[in-house]
């Protein structure tokens, strides 16, 4: 018998704050357990568990997430996520409509939003 993923986890400053960012982000709750102050917060439907460490992000991702919006364009959807607290920390859309766009969570951990498939069929 093989192992199975359960949770990609997180380490950040604050478990709830940065777990309630991310289920924002994905349209889906937080477990009904976690609470502001929390050391852990979990979005089981997208398998992420927030834990709160005490050492600060120092350095580049080595693995981040890739959104593909859905019922959006990718420029909506950038212009959501930044709404939201993210920032934009890395540009490649290119004039043609192709490219992605790297942004950062409220705690610096980079993600990449794509194209949506619509538009890749476009």
């Amino acid at each position: 018998m093989s192992s199975s993923i359960r949770h990609t986890t997180v380490d950040c400053a604050d478990a709830y704050a940065l777990g309630s960012f991310w289920s924002r982000v994905l349209d889906q709750p937080l477990h009904d357990d976690d609470h502001p102050g929390d050391p852990e917060a979990l979005i089981e439907g997208a398998g992420l568990l927030f834990v709160t460490v005490p050492e600060a992000k120092a350095v580049k991702n080595r693995v981040h997430f890739d959104l593909q919006p859905q019922d959006r364009t990718r420029d909506e959807e950038v212009e959501r996520l930044l709404a939201l607290g993210a920032r934009l920390a890395d540009d490649h859309r290119k004039e043609d409509g192709t490219g992605w766009a790297v942004l950062a969570d409220p705690e610096g951990n980079e993600f990449c939003v794509e194209r949506s498939a619509a538009e890749r069929a476009a």
